[in-house]
């Protein structure tokens, strides 16, 4: 299952921008609130070193992609509507919105940081709205739908307890189908202070509290200052980062990433996601316009951020706050192959923290009956079934059942 992040904001922050520019897609862009009716999904990639030239080896990647050593690894990406006030209530597009945002790993929350839309999401002035108050706006949305659940079931969790059912099982099955576990539960109910209280003691502040928590541990958040070529966005910037110390805050010029990546496309200049320089390949085809845009990201953006932003923030997402860990398995540890010679065919992102048992269970369930140990490749070493594997990991899984390398 590739892993889905979703992009959360208001209307008009850049959102499908956004979108569109790490995925080059073409969903409608507008300045109308609510253009984006109903969820988009679409493949943007996650990027990191690819581990074949330490192996002096040339690969041929299947469910990923190699370009110039960088490996491309495909994420569902979903375009969420804006919301407004209210949307836990379901106001505006705002039971819709929910239900897609539960089924994300991790969200972007894009905020237009050069204040250029008011506190209703429409366009504004520059400066004259607030990304801070524009994140609160949003984030309350979320914590107020995490409170109603709990709170609109609390006879259910009271008479689920007195049957004998534990308290963080019994919480924790009305958020099952939003992507929450028992762990997450666990650990909100120990950071709000009210794991040993009885369920039926718990007071509304408290809920909401836990409610805050619990939303913030089950979908984490990064967020997206967007606009930050536009003049005093920067000042912004700085407020929203001290603001919200305890959250990673990117700043990002979407539209400058996606006319960097529509120029690639055309064959106009040489650019791989993410990267902090371009080179121009046909400086005769640009326009004046299209020469003034490229020296303006070169100056402004470039210059001053070292990158757009949009890659960087997907790449943070994937393998800082959701943690994850590159992984390769192969079958033929003398080729570094699969069993039908393919090199390096797989990357598996895999939580930190999992073992050699749960990547026999994401490459195929049945490799787990008979599982004897795994061969780290790089280090020779044999390794045990509860070997917490770690990011770059090149893996040979050994099977009693078949006495060789199982892929």
């Amino acid at each position: 299952m590739p892993i889905k992040i979703g992009i959360i904001g208001k209307t008009n922050t850049g959102k499908t921008t956004f979108f569109n520019s790490a995925t080059l897609s073409s969903a409608e862009i507008s300045t109308y609130p609510f253009t984006t009716k109903k969820p988009e999904s679409a493949t943007a990639n996650a990027i990191t070193l690819c581990v074949h030239p330490e192996f002096n080896v040339f690969d041929n990647p299947k469910n990923s992609r190699c370009v110039d050593g960088w490996r491309y690894i495909p994420i569902e990406l979903i375009d969420l509507p804006g919301l407004i006030k209210d949307a836990w209530q379901g106001k505006g597009l705002g039971n819709q919105f929910l239900s897609v945002a539960a089924q994300s790993d991790a969200l972007l929350h894009v905020v237009d940081v050069s204040g250029g839309i008011d506190s209703s999401g429409k366009i504004a002035e520059a400066g004259a709205g607030d990304p801070i108050s524009d994140f609160a706006d949003i984030e309350e949305e979320l914590i107020m739908w995490y409170l109603k659940i709990l709170e609109g079931n609390r006879d259910k969790v009271s008479k689920t307890i007195h049957s004998g059912v534990d308290k963080i099982v019994a919480i924790a099955d009305l958020y099952r189908g939003i992507g929450v576990n028992n762990s997450h539960v666990k650990e909100a109910l120990h950071s709000t202070g009210i794991d040993d209280k009885e369920f039926d003691d718990i007071g509304f502040q408290e809920s909401k509290k836990f409610a805050t928590i619990l939303r913030k541990i089950s979908k984490p958040t990064l967020i997206v200052a967007n606009k930050i070529d536009v003049d005093g966005a920067d000042k912004n910037f700085a407020r929203l980062r001290e603001r919200y110390n305890d959250t990673i805050v990117v700043p990002a010029s979407a539209d400058s990433e996606l006319s960097l990546r529509r120029a690639e496309q055309k064959g106009l200049i040489k650019y791989s996601p993410g990267s902090e320089q371009f080179d121009i390949i046909k400086p005769g085809e640009l326009s004046q316009k299209q020469k003034g845009a490229l020296d303006f990201i070169t100056k402004e953006i470039m210059g001053e951020y070292m990158r757009t932003g949009v890659q960087f923030a997907i790449n943070v997402t994937v393998f800082k706050l959701l943690k994850m860990n590159a992984i390769y398995p192969v079958a033929d540890e003398e080729k570094l192959a699969d069993k039908k010679g393919n090199v390096l065919p797989d990357l598996i992102l895999l939580k930190d923290g999992a073992t050699v048992i749960d990547l026999a269970k994401e490459i195929h369930t049945s490799l787990t009956k008979g599982l004897l140990y795994a061969k780290d490749i790089r280090y020779n070493l044999r390794l045990p079934t509860n070997y917490q594997l770690r990011d770059r990991d090149v893996i040979s899984l050994v099977s009693a059942s078949t006495s060789k390398k199982s892929h």
